[in-house]
């Protein structure tokens, strides 16, 4: 089950040429084809399946600067400046809200953990700041957990996921920009060294340049012309409960759980201290790179090795101009653990016991493609002149969408830089 996505009416034309080519018609892929269109460029988005209808469309929705790696803190703060100007800039409601967030300690050493990021951030002037218990119970009432503490960032916030990239698309569309689903593109055509459009399963398409924001999919794009990008899978399971009063609009999370609000009056929860990890063949090819992340967080992960290791193993790692993966699995929809929802729930119920008997409306799951460090690239691919990448958003990409869009657009245009994008290089791996 997915959450219900905003309709969006895209093109049934298939355009012969281009500017820009976007592969992959998910939140990063739609704000940079929207950052293109304001600017008067041509381009078209090619989406293998729906819009958003991966993980673009599953996340939580949250727009946080807190606990990201401080390097990355200047792309949420463009973020949230854009954030701010969506529903105006898009003529929709994207559901954005700064309505804070706040991240809860049991003990001593998990409240260090928080106090420690506050210090490594210090100089970036974030209104971020650590509560008492006292004071977590004062801003979220009614709970009866046992807090060392918290940290809280009030202007942090969340948008609704099902909403926004749907409200980007359709703005785009309006300034120019032609989106096409369910069409996937195969690989890149090249002429004279260089990049020169796409091959996809409805014909070529020639462009200048090449955007691939795939998502999953980018790591066994580029495998396919003799790249590699290290990203793994992580599962996300996620529910959202019936219209309810709750404790608060801030968005809670706390080491077994979080909680925010949603647009229709319920609550979208998750377990935040687990995420299924199913094993691949690409945990062999490229798990060294992930020691250092293993090692610090073992204690999260729940590794199986079952189906999706052998469906992810049929779908090929090679091909030439004929039926891609990408056309065999239009949509990566992964088994929700019901497990982890209902640890989620009871953990949260023994917080607050105001959840203790809610309805759960709808459960879903979604994918997640992490790097070694957790950060994405945004950066020209070495070799092939002409192509950029922007994936690897390890489960926080929605937040930072707007920038993150835009800043791919700069590269591919050759303008100033939105932010400085040294963490984003490929070639840090």
């Amino acid at each position: 089950m997915a959450p219900t996505i905003a309709p969006v009416d895209t093109s049934h034309d298939f355009p012969a040429s281009t500017t820009v080519v976007i592969i992959g018609g998910g939140i990063i892929g739609l704000t940079a084809a929207l950052t293109l269109a304001e600017r008067g460029v041509p381009v078209t988005v090619l989406e293998k399946g729906r819009i958003a209808g991966e993980q673009s469309s599953r996340n939580l929705g949250w727009i946080r600067k807190t606990s990201r790696h401080g390097e990355d803190v200047p792309l949420a703060l463009a973020s949230d400046r854009l954030w701010a100007t969506m529903a105006e800039r898009t003529g929709s409601d994207v559901g954005y809200r700064q309505s804070g967030i706040m991240f809860l300690s049991r003990t001593p050493d998990q409240l260090a953990v928080h106090e420690a990021w506050l210090e490594s951030v210090s100089d970036l002037s974030l209104d971020s700041r650590m509560l008492s218990a006292r004071e977590v119970d004062a801003r979220v009432p009614g709970g009866r957990g046992d807090w060392a503490g918290a940290i809280h960032t009030p202007s942090d916030g969340y948008a609704e996921p099902t909403l926004a990239a749907s409200a980007i698309a359709r703005a785009a569309i309006a300034r120019g920009a032609v989106i096409v689903e369910h069409c996937a593109v195969r690989t890149i055509t090249r002429a004279s060294g260089r990049v020169s459009g796409v091959l996809t399963e409805r014909g070529e398409i020639s462009s200048d340049q090449v955007l691939l924001a795939g998502g999953m999919g980018s790591r066994r794009f580029l495998g396919n012309i003799g790249i590699s990008l290290p990203t793994l899978p992580l599962i996300l399971s996620v529910f959202r409960t019936a219209a309810m009063e709750g404790p608060t609009d801030c968005a809670v999370g706390g080491p077994d759980f979080s909680f925010r609000k949603h647009k229709d009056g319920g609550f979208i929860v998750t377990q935040r201290g687990a995420l299924d990890a199913p094993l691949t063949l690409d945990h062999l090819l490229v798990g060294a790179k992930y020691l250092s992340a293993l090692r610090a967080q073992r204690g999260l992960l729940r590794m199986s090795l079952g189906k999706h290791f052998w469906r992810d193993l049929a779908l090929p790692r090679r091909w030439k101009t004929g039926p891609s993966p990408f056309e065999r699995e239009r949509t990566i929809d992964p088994s929700i653990n019901q497990g982890l929802n209902d640890e989620a729930h009871r953990h949260l119920s023994a917080a607050w016991p105001v959840f203790e008997k809610t309805t759960i409306e709808e459960a879903w799951a979604g994918m997640i493609d992490i790097t070694p460090d957790s950060n994405p690239v945004i950066d020209a691919v070495p070799g092939v002149s002409g192509l950029t990448l922007a994936s690897g958003f390890s489960g926080h990409g929605f937040g930072t969408s707007p920038a993150a869009g835009q800043l791919a657009a700069d590269l591919i245009m050759d303008k100033t830089p939105i932010i400085d994008p040294k963490p984003y290089r490929f070639g840090r791996f």
